[in-house]
Formats: C-alpha cells, structure tokens, sequence
C-alpha cells in the first residue's frame, strides 16, 4: 500500500545529485548517481547489501568525509547550493541535514539531556528555552506524553523503540530542514517499527526525510519516491507507486518480485 503519495508537480527538490561518484581508495562504491530529493517527501533507498545505500545517504551530510581515503566526484545541491564546495561549512550542513542511525545511539545520559546535547553544543544556555525546546521535541517524537515524568532517568534505560525516537527528538531540537535515516528499524520488532514509520508520516509535514531500509514492503508503505540501487548504480527512480507496480528496468522487477537479491 502506498497511500501517502503526493502529486509530483506541485512539489520542489530539496536535493539534486548530479553524476555522484564515490571511492572508498581505489574502489568505486557509487557510480554516476542521479537524484532528486523532493520536498517534504520520504525518499526510499532499496537494495540488496553492499549495494551503495548508505554511502549514498552519507554522501547528503558528508559522514563520509570521516572515512580515509573517500573521494567525491560530481555534485550534490542542497537548495541548489553545492554541499561539496570548500565555502561549505561541514557542521552547519550536518545541522540542517541530520542522521538516524541503524541503532539507537542515546548518550549515557538523562533523557532531557540527550534532546538538549546539541543546542548546549551550540552554545544555548537559557534555560526556560531549552525546556520548551525539549518539550517542542519529544511532543514531535511522541515521546512528551510518556516520558514528562521521567526526564531525569537514564536514556539507556528505555525500550529500543523509544531510544529511536530519542534520538528523532534530539535530533529535531536542533531544527534540521533533512532527516537521514539509516535502517532506523533493523532493531526494532514490528509493533515498534509502526510506531517508527507512523512518526515518518507525521514528520514529513514538515521535514523532508531521505531513507535506506532493506524492507520493501517498509518502503512500499512510508515512501512517496523510491530508488533501486545495484552494485553502486541508481538502477531506477521514481514514484513509488510506479517502481513498484510497473517497474521500467528488469533488473528493479527482478528485485520486487524477488528473483533477485
């Protein structure tokens, strides 16, 4: 079911990837990649492992730069600014374009000071402001209800799910305009992963949100556009509805209807 879908021409690109390539040294992990990111959309990256996925979502904050001996070819603009000019300032990007990783990465911490971590970063000292910040960001997380009475317990100490939406909340109090998410569910049970996926659908109201997941029948159910990747080349982009359902390339049919990967 892919009910969420938006008439694509009233809608703008957030990100435009332009023949992206990527070498982790002398392999090449991305291969001329073609992309827009629309927005207030959720984008789907799909694949098998190994496929390119996640370099490419790490290319749309630079967290590859980390890695030694990554080399970048190509453009990607985010509202038509090119990320990987040397004018970029890589923390005021990772700011506006913020990741979820596969597993909940809650600091050893309280729960009101993991979602404040980045504004104290920032420098933010008011403490009235980052207490209706906190409040702001838990409420789009869902969590306010639940947690109020507990923001002084130890953040490691919530179930898997909550975690995840912890880092959300944490990640929104630092008001990014992108959401990165990294197989946000690979650890969670089903029940759980709804919960993930209904928060998604309600964040996309106001973010736009780029995702890799291995679970088809996930990207089927949250995403607006969808990519199929193969062996570092964006294979077929498009509408979701239409990837799925009437696919251009046979080697994206091969993959939804599982004959390969």
């Amino acid at each position: 079911m892919t009910g969420t879908h938006q008439d694509a021409s009233i809608i703008s690109n957030k990100i435009e990837i332009n023949s992206l390539d990527l070498f982790y040294g002398q392999f090449q992990a991305l291969k001329l990649v073609d992309m827009s990111v629309q927005e207030n959309m959720i984008t789907a990256l799909i694949g098998p492992s190994g496929c390119g996925k996640s370099t490419l979502l790490r290319c749309l904050n630079r967290m590859n730069d980390l890695i030694p001996g990554v080399r970048v070819k190509g453009k990607v603009l985010l509202d038509d600014s090119d990320i990987y000019d040397t004018s970029i300032e890589v923390a005021e990007l990772r700011k506006r374009v913020g990741m979820v990783f596969q597993r909940p990465n809650p600091f050893p911490l309280s729960i009101y000071d993991n979602v404040v971590y980045g504004l104290r970063v920032a420098g933010m000292r008011n403490a009235t402001r980052l207490k209706e910040i906190a409040e702001q960001s838990l409420r789009a997380a869902w969590l306010w209800d639940p947690l109020k009475a507990k923001l002084n317990h130890p953040a490691l100490e919530l179930p898997l799910d909550q975690q995840q939406r912890l880092c959300v909340a944490r990640l929104l109090a630092v008001q990014p305009e992108v959401i990165l998410m990294d197989e946000p569910c690979s650890a969670l049970d089903p029940i759980a992963t709804m919960k993930i996926e209904e928060l998604m659908l309600e964040l996309k109201k106001k973010y736009t949100i780029v995702i890799v997941t291995h679970n088809m029948q996930q990207a089927a159910r949250v995403s607006d556009f969808t990519g199929y990747m193969l062996l570092g080349e964006m294979i077929e982009f498009g509408q979701t509805n239409d990837v799925f359902t009437k696919p251009t390339k046979k080697l994206t049919e091969d993959y939804i209807t599982g004959k390969y990967g």
